[in-house]
């Protein structure tokens, strides 16, 4: 069933999305693309599946996008290869073990380019301190394949062996920039087409100046790489975690000119237009921001409407998108003020229909 996962169906496969990309942007003249191709082997560094249990085996299962069917996976060549040594040396650990086994329906793996991996381990029961022990003994014997945490989530429940999170760090133009990474939260799924991306979104900005504002900053990956090339960066981000790990990057990576603040898109547009007065602002004055360049990175459902309408206030846009289809329905809107300087696609879902588009907008004269 993932046979089509193979080296000599990458080129192809690439050319095909590239085709299809270029007819349907036509419409807005784009310029011919970047095209930044992914490894074509162990680039995820994300996956989960589901574990199904057949007498005294046990493995992994994912289901057919086409038919439901579930199919057994005992190898993903998708995954990154740390996830892949996990994958069976986890199942061939607990086969026997009835505690770490029993009423187990899911596990994920979070790894990074960097060596470490986030195991976590979905149950269908409480988990009692002799899970916990049996866990802490499972954490040692698998950390000899690298920096190991587990996490065994039941209802209601999570407990952590190691720790939560993992730390990436990404090469970028010649530096380093390190990046923490909770469990369960959002991080970009292909490491090193993200270290593509942040090197196209710095050439890009390279030389503008000014001030950025960063819509969806997740956890800080463009706001990180990025704030060297201006003077002051403010970025918003709604998730909790993400905006805690986005403080924890700041610091570690010694930014000292950007901020974060948690807010939706929506609400950010209200605080400049002085309609509403947030507490989460007190002591920060939006006036002294200079709003010319914007960089948003919205999830698969793009701007909605007030926030098209707050992006085509800046003189720049750079604009991630990983669903071109609404990227495309927003350029319908700011096309008519901005026009398009550059565009890119960043292959980080190989084998798929999906790719990422990097464009970056500017006013017209």
């Amino acid at each position: 069933m993932l046979s089509h996962i193979h080296p000599d169906n990458y080129d192809s496969q690439l050319a095909t999305k590239q085709a299809a990309m270029q007819e349907l942007f036509s419409e807005f003249s784009v310029p011919a693309p970047q095209v930044f191709r992914s490894e074509p082997l162990h680039y995820r560094l994300r996956a989960e599946f589901r574990v199904w249990h057949e007498g005294d085996d046990l493995y992994y299962i994912m289901f057919d996008q086409q038919t439901k069917q579930k199919f057994r996976v005992d190898q993903f060549a998708a995954a990154s290869n740390i996830i892949n040594q996990a994958m069976s040396a986890l199942l061939d650990d607990i086969r026997d073990k009835d505690i770490l086994r029993r009423k187990l329906f899911q596990v994920d793996f979070l790894s990074t380019l960097s060596g470490e991996l986030l195991i976590s381990l979905l149950y269908h029961k409480p988990l009692d301190e002799q899970w916990q022990a049996e866990a802490r003994q499972l954490n040692e014997r698998l950390n000899r394949l690298a920096e190991i945490s587990i996490i065994g989530r039941a209802r209601k429940q999570k407990e952590v062996i190691g720790k939560d999170y993992v730390t990436e760090v990404l090469n970028v133009d010649g530096q380093q920039f390190r990046y923490h990474q909770v469990e369960n939260s959002f991080t970009q799924p292909n490491g090193g087409v993200n270290e593509k991306m942040l090197s196209w979104a710095r050439a890009a900005t390279k030389n503008i100046g000014g001030d950025l504002v960063e819509l969806y900053c997740g956890n800080g990956n463009f706001s990180i790489a990025l704030a060297e090339n201006f003077d002051k960066v403010l970025a918003t981000e709604i998730s909790k975690s993400s905006v805690a790990s986005a403080q924890i990057n700041i610091a570690d990576n010694a930014i000292n000119n950007l901020t974060i603040i948690r807010m939706s898109s929506e609400e950010f547009s209200q605080a400049m237009n002085n309609e509403r007065n947030f507490r989460r602002l007190e002591g920060l004055d939006l006036s002294q921001y200079g709003y010319q360049t914007v960089l948003v990175d919205p999830p698969r459902a793009g701007l909605d409407p007030d926030s098209v309408e707050l992006v085509s206030r800046f003189d720049q846009i750079l604009y991630i998108s990983c669903n071109p289809h609404t990227l495309k329905d927003n350029l319908a809107t700011l096309h008519k003020t901005h026009e398009i300087e550059s565009f890119a696609l960043f292959d980080q879902f190989p084998y798929t229909d999906h790719i990422e588009c990097g464009m970056v907008l500017k006013r017209r004269k």
